[in-house]
Parts: C-alpha cells; structure tokens; sequence
C-alpha cells in the first residue's frame, strides 16, 4: 500500500478552531497541534515515505494576533526536537516561504536546523512557513525577467527547479484538515495530477488511523495523468 507511495503534502487547519471547541487557549490549541506533527512525523519514517510537505503557516496568516505564540512554541520545542529528528533519524529539514519580517531567534532555528541536516536522506521533511505561492511564482518571474539564471524555458524539468519543492517529486497526495475545501495559495506549480483529500477533523484531532485510511483509499485510484 504503501511502495507507490513518493511525497505527501498536509495543509494543517484548525488549531484555534480546535482550541475553542475544546475550550482551550489558542497556546494549548498550538501546541497540541505540534505534538500531532511529532506523530506524523514519525508515522511517515515508519512508512519509509521518501517526501514530506507541510503547510504550517501560509503568508496570508503571517499578521496574526497569534503569530507570537507560534513563535513561543517554535523558540521553545521546535529546535530540540528538530534536532532530536535530524541526529537519530537522518532527517533532512527543509524551510521554505519569506524569511522577511521573521525574528533573528526564529531565523537562527531555522538555519541551524537546515544546515544540520544537510546530509541526510531518509526523509525530505519540508515545512511552508510565511509561504505563498502568489509570492513565489512572482520571486520566479522576477529572477527570470532580470536573467539572474540561465534556463531553458522549453526545458520542463529545468523550470521545476526554481521552485521551492522542484527538485522533489510532486505530492502524489494532499491532505487538508479542518474541513474547508480550497488550496489556500499552497504549491499550486506542483500540484497538477494531485490526488486531493478534504477532511472536516481540525488537526489537533488528525490521527494515524485517519491519515491510514486516506493512504489505503489513494492506493485503490488508478491514476491516469490526464483527462
């Protein structure tokens, strides 16, 4: 089920949704939605997946009133786990979205984090955070129009490149929780024959057993790359 299987993708929606529901904080409703990134993390090495993407926080979102409890977890788990993640399971980190306005501390993390699992290769674990794709396909045409690099625009696979996630594989599957049924400016370059999957559960409650059973659905499509 599970050899077919080269990149997923996950828009992660709901945290303060769940958090209010449950009557929680939007910190608790933040942080519970962490611990479920460990638990997929870990779901995706166990599965031996190769890929995968996630949509933390989009750039529409980046002006939140919550963007500094999004920073506080960040500063206080996400470098010691992250860490943890690239030293005993070879995880390669790859941080991609705008890094303007971010605070040093946060830029720091996401630096030390990306050079320190420069080498390794059993999972390409990749995190949007302050992306867009509006913002990226202008950044693309920008650095073509001002022939700041050389490409062969007839050449497909040269043109994937200059995107944030062009040199992987593109998601055999997204999944987005939370229940609304749009992509929210998410990679929309690579995500042409992209089987789609739309769940109402917020993520905090997104478990193993759900995410299973989309995989177990995708695998029964037969997949055609066309009409």
């Amino acid at each position: 089920m599970y050899n077919n299987l080269d990149h997923i993708a996950l828009i992660l929606d709901g945290n303060k949704r769940w958090a209010k529901k449950n009557k929680f904080s939007n910190f608790i409703g933040y942080s519970k939605g962490f611990e479920n990134i460990k638990n997929l993390v870990n779901f995706s090495l166990n599965i031996k997946l190769k890929n995968l993407t996630l949509y933390a926080l989009s750039s529409e979102n980046f002006h939140r009133s919550s963007l500094d409890l999004i920073y506080d977890i960040i500063y206080k788990n996400f470098s010691k786990y992250f860490e943890d993640l690239v030293v005993d399971n070879g995880v390669k980190i790859k941080i991609f979205g705008s890094r303007e306005n971010l605070p040093n501390k946060i830029l720091d993390i996401f630096e030390n984090i990306e050079k320190l699992s420069l080498n390794n290769n059993t999972l390409n674990l990749n995190i949007a955070f302050n992306y867009g794709f509006k913002h990226e396909i202008k950044k693309v045409l920008n650095e073509v129009k001002n022939n700041s690099l050389e490409i062969d625009l007839n050449n497909y696979q040269e043109i994937d490149k200059l995107f944030d996630i062009g040199k992987f594989p593109d998601p055999d599957i997204l999944v987005r929780t939370g229940g609304h049924k749009r992509l929210s400016n998410f990679i929309m370059y690579n995500l042409t024959y992209t089987e789609l999957f739309f769940t109402d559960t917020l993520w905090p409650d997104f478990s193993e057993e759900e995410f299973n059973g989309i995989i177990k659905e995708y695998s029964n499509i037969r997949r055609k790359y066309g009409l």
